[in-house]
């Protein structure tokens, strides 16, 4: 039985972050979690209520660009792990602002490997075993053609967009914290995530959502654009073996073997939400303004939109490393995966409506269409 640990997770209030600490709390209940988060528009404590009673949970309000925050945490709880989801993440966002993303992702990233290095290689009172695990993105691969193979841990770098170069940025610092210091760290590399949480700026919440309310579902060019789809409890589930089985140094993938062009999830969508509302009186009182309310088809909503600027054409995971070494397979394909996601949204009406405030929205509406 692995002893307990003090985990600290950066970026907790977050999407995969949130669904992280919970999967985490259910499944090492005797480790204690402390959650970093700066609580920016897509941090959120609502998405820890269920956790945020437990006795071994902490909460801290505090950015990772804000190196006396971490280095007191640190030495306060004795973290001897460190899970770093805390990033810029949205592609379109990086395009208009890149600096926040090179400031949170390379700059945010260095503090904290700083701070471990100082607690965990240069201290006299060194934990006995120390972790960081750094979760990243396939977009640091750049972008795939037709025929081409899948990622593989192997595939050279080459960022597309201001977004996967900071990431990539900050793969390589991670990497040389180990080979330089001997810190002991692991790396994943996942491709789309999907699931409850999910804050409304990404593909699969922002179509839903608008579908549901009678707006638009804006599709950058023809749609064809193809992603490789993973729904996020096999992503957390995909962390556990990594931060558990993998070999200290080591990168490994992690997909969802579910590749998808944008046009199909979007048409998808819209007929699980025809057949949701056809199935349910009760959608149509609650969301009235949907085409499915009055018998009409989501799919007069499609609005092929403008493409964006330097727009990867297919990302696409291979996960043999992960599934031979680790025994990773994701448990959910995308129908199951998607269908427990849109019966999430619709149960959660309030959590959407609350996340997505009236300036957040004309953004939205003028900067770009959805990010996949």
């Amino acid at each position: 039985m692995t002893p307990a640990r003090t985990v600290m997770v950066t970026g907790g209030a977050g999407f995969i972050g949130a669904n992280f600490v919970r999967y985490w709390s259910e499944h090492y209940p005797s480790d204690r979690i402390i959650v970093l988060d700066a609580l920016t528009y897509a941090g959120n404590l609502a998405n820890l209520e269920s956790v945020s009673e437990l006795q071994n949970y902490r909460f801290v309000h505090g950015n990772i660009l804000d190196v006396a925050v971490i280095d007191e945490l640190m030495l306060e709880e004795q973290v001897d792990t460190i899970v770093h989801f805390a990033a810029e993440s949205h592609v379109d966002r990086s395009i208009h602002e890149p600096d926040a993303f090179i400031q949170t992702n390379v700059i945010g990233t260095n503090n904290l490997l700083m701070a471990a290095r100082k607690h965990w290689i240069d201290s006299d009172s060194a934990p006995a075993t120390h972790l960081f695990h750094h979760v990243s993105t396939d977009e640091v691969y750049g972008t795939l053609g037709p025929d081409d193979p899948a990622f593989t841990e192997q595939t050279l770098y080459a960022p597309n967009s201001p977004y996967a170069a900071s990431k990539a940025a900050s793969d390589h610092l991670v990497r040389s914290y180990h080979h330089t210091y001997g810190m002991q760290v692991t790396t994943s590399n996942c491709s789309n995530n999907y699931g409850p949480y999910q804050f409304p700026e990404k593909l699969i919440p922002l179509m839903i959502v608008n579908a549901v309310t009678g707006k638009p579902l804006p599709v950058y060019g023809d749609g064809s654009n193809i992603r490789d789809w993973l729904y996020v409890e096999d992503h957390c589930r995909g962390i556990d073996l990594v931060m558990n089985k993998g070999r200290r140094g080591a990168t490994y993938n992690i997909g969802g073997n579910n590749e998808w062009r944008n046009i199909d999830i979007v048409n998808q969508l819209c007929k699980s939400i025809d057949a949701a509302v056809a199935a349910d009186d009760r959608l149509a009182g609650q969301f009235p303004d949907a085409p499915a309310a009055s018998g009409k088809k989501t799919g007069s909503l499609i609005a092929f939109v403008k493409d964006r600027l330097g727009h990867d054409w297919r990302y696409a995971i291979d996960a043999t490393l992960a599934e031979t070494e680790l025994g990773y397979k994701p448990l959910e394909d995308f129908e199951s995966g998607f269908q427990l996601t849109l019966t999430w949204m619709l149960n959660n009406e309030a959590w959407w409506r609350a996340v997505m405030d009236g300036s957040y929205r004309n953004w939205i509406s003028k900067n770009y269409s959805a990010d996949d």
